[in-house]
């Protein structure tokens, strides 16, 4: 007699949990760093778990810390939010939304989108996902995110003053990633020599908003490279 998978414990929430599970090893020690970096930055430690549930941004909560320390006006603030998420609207053209049935399921999906699901999801062995595994999945990674967030802010009051370079965490992390992605395409070198040229021309010209500026200027280098090579030679 045979014995389904789901009778050993293959469902889609223990198949996610096992999916999120390397993943998981990342999120929470980051999110700690996130949670201490709230409360060592003034706010109250529950501003750790409202942001990393209801807005689960990533790098915009990092900096976003910033901008609330700062009473930066709104409008700063969703620009910012619309420059580093606006990767999350190309996501959206290949993630398996179709799969997850259910209006309230794909509006769960649709928000839990990170770059960490969709990476997953992305793969040839995500083909054959179910709907069910897909928002499993992004459950886990919300609540790693959200756990190691409260956890850190719990805990903050316990570090020191002094220490410095939680703020940091994000950075070095997207470093590493960035120069992997280098060593793995090394004919794409204008892509990161843009952005330091885009950042510089912002330290410059705009040093009192150098991280929108920077934003914009390397969008718009990198719409007009796409333009560039895509346009077709005209023939006399």
């Amino acid at each position: 007699m045979s014995i389904s998978p789901a009778a050993v414990g293959d469902s889609p929430r223990h198949a996610a949990f096992q999916d999120s599970a390397a993943v998981g090893l990342g999120f929470v020690p980051l999110g700690i760093a996130f949670g201490a970096l709230v409360t060592q930055s003034g706010l109250d430690w529950w501003w750790a778990s409202l942001s990393s549930a209801l807005v689960f941004g990533g790098s915009f909560e990092f900096l976003l810390i910033g901008l609330v320390t700062t009473v930066a006006p709104l409008a700063t603030i969703a620009v910012a939010a619309f420059l580093v998420n606006l990767r999350h609207v190309f996501y959206a053209l290949s993630f398996p939304l179709h799969r997850v049935t259910g209006r309230l399921a794909r509006t769960y999906s649709t928000f839990a989108l990170c770059d960490e699901a969709y990476a997953l999801t992305a793969g040839g062995q995500a083909r054959s996902w179910s709907g069910r595994r897909i928002l499993w999945l992004q459950f886990f990674l919300h609540l790693y995110w959200t756990g190691g967030a409260t956890v850190g802010a719990l805990l903050g009051a316990l570090i020191p003053d002094g220490v410095t370079g939680l703020d940091f965490a994000l950075t070095a992390l997207f470093t590493v990633l960035a120069l992997d992605a280098v060593r793995d395409r090394r004919g794409d070198l204008p892509t990161p020599l843009l952005a330091l040229l885009s950042a510089l021309a912002a330290r410059l010209l705009l040093p009192g908003q150098m991280l929108l500026a920077a934003f914009t200027l390397f969008l718009a280098g990198l719409l007009a490279r796409h333009l560039a090579t895509t346009r077709k030679p005209s023939h006399a």
